[in-house]
């Protein structure tokens, strides 16, 4: 039996068009767009590529599964009014020092636990917890969440690939090779068009599928490493199911999801 509790964990991001400013030595007089396009032209001139540096990575929704002996939530913590970012950040780290759960990812290691760095050190983040490598807890010495091979932290696409990053498979792919819906309504390259637009909800509502997707491939990693027998997946997935089934009727994402389960 796999132990509780776990946290499942994704972000979404938006170019951080003041950090660009404060780095381009640019005002208030240049355009939000304008100084991003500036930034982008400057790059492809050079031949680099035009991924925004994961310490320019602004983080918009920080989306959770949170399992536990009492059931299962799912809860986004999302920066409405663009000056929360610290915030979100702090109560994801809150959370983390709470419970002290399995931390569960996708690329986490190589991708949202950097930005989330980076972003809380600028904000004044305290994560003690997080950091803890054995000074305050022994138990962290041998099991923490910064070494990449310690389990306290899993990033299920790294550990799956054998930390070769050649290896890498996308979440969509693998969600939907093992019979889950994957990505639904847009991807990561949506998310700043989709932010201008205004659709906070909906970018919200993507990354809590995505971070659904991630918690049901653990579950099949868990069943895969005898974590799960056979009777107590397929409970855990009627779990999610039903979880799913009572948030429907105010979440349409989730009734989306299910239809395409087949559920």
């Amino acid at each position: 039996m796999m132990s509780w509790p776990v946290l499942v964990f994704d972000i979404e991001t938006i170019p951080d068009i003041a950090g660009l400013r404060a780095l381009r030595g640019q005002g208030p007089e240049v355009p939000d767009n304008l100084v991003y396009e500036g930034w982008r032209n400057d790059r492809l001139a050079q031949g680099q590529s035009d991924f925004m540096p994961l310490h320019l990575q602004r983080v918009l929704v920080i989306s959770c599964v949170f399992r536990n002996a009492q059931g299962l939530r799912i809860h986004s913590f999302v920066d409405e009014d663009g000056h929360g970012e610290g915030r979100i950040i702090q109560t994801f780290f809150n959370t983390l020092s709470k419970h002290v759960p399995q931390l569960v990812s996708w690329n986490g290691g190589g991708f949202d636990l950097p930005v989330l760095h980076y972003r809380g050190l600028q904000h004044g983040v305290v994560a003690d917890k997080y950091w803890d490598l054995g000074d305050d807890d022994r138990d962290f010495k041998w099991n923490n969440y910064i070494s990449r091979y310690h389990l306290r932290h899993l990033d299920l696409m790294d550990l799956l690939a054998m930390y070769q990053p050649k290896n890498n498979a996308p979440l969509d792919a693998m969600a939907k090779l093992c019979g889950f819906p994957g990505k639904l309504g847009m991807d990561g390259s949506a998310v700043y068009p989709a932010y201008l637009a205004g659709q906070l909800d909906d970018i919200r509502r993507y990354c809590e599928t995505d971070v659904m997707n991630t918690y049901l491939l653990y579950c099949r990693f868990q069943k895969m490493r005898g974590g799960l027998l056979e009777t107590e997946y397929d409970q855990e997935i009627l779990q999610v199911q039903a979880t799913l089934g009572d948030l429907a009727a105010n979440e349409p994402h989730w009734a989306q999801y299910l239809l395409a389960w087949g559920v």
